[in-house]
């Protein structure tokens, strides 16, 4: 059994989420949350930690093209030490590349016709499922 994983796609303004059962089958977005502090962000976070008796962060990480990192994967690290911080020690904290997730969940949102405000308020969870999936497709 994989245990819950919570996937990230962090943003200064808004967070994506998504999360898996148990087994590590399904992913399913979670409501974005819309803050501009890392404090409240986190706070959010350790609520559907414990809630959902997550085992696992999954944090996207947005490489440059070429596989460097950029002022955007800078203000990522400084969201994962904080994390370390507000969990307890030896929670499985991950970052997976996710370069191409933004495009794929346009892609995916493209097909349900959503459209604007709507879109961009889904946007964020359609990308932290994609980068679920993919993890969950290399470790299940």
């Amino acid at each position: 059994m994989i245990g819950r994983t919570l996937a990230i796609d962090y943003g200064l303004k808004r967070t994506g989420l998504a999360s898996c059962d148990p087994m590590g089958i399904t992913a399913q977005p979670l409501p974005a949350i819309v803050s501009s502090s890392i404090a409240a962000t986190i706070a959010e976070i350790l609520g559907h930690v414990k809630e959902r008796q997550i085992v696992r962060l999954l944090i996207g990480m947005p490489y440059l093209p070429d596989g460097s990192e950029g002022e955007q994967a800078q203000s990522v690290r400084l969201f994962i030490d904080a994390c370390r911080k507000a969990l307890p020690e030896g929670f499985d904290i991950q970052h997976q590349d996710e370069r191409h997730t933004t495009k794929e969940a346009h892609t995916l949102l493209k097909e349900t016709g959503l459209k604007g405000k709507k879109k961009q308020a889904v946007l964020d969870s359609t990308a932290a499922v994609v980068i679920l999936r993919e993890f969950l497709a290399t470790h299940c």
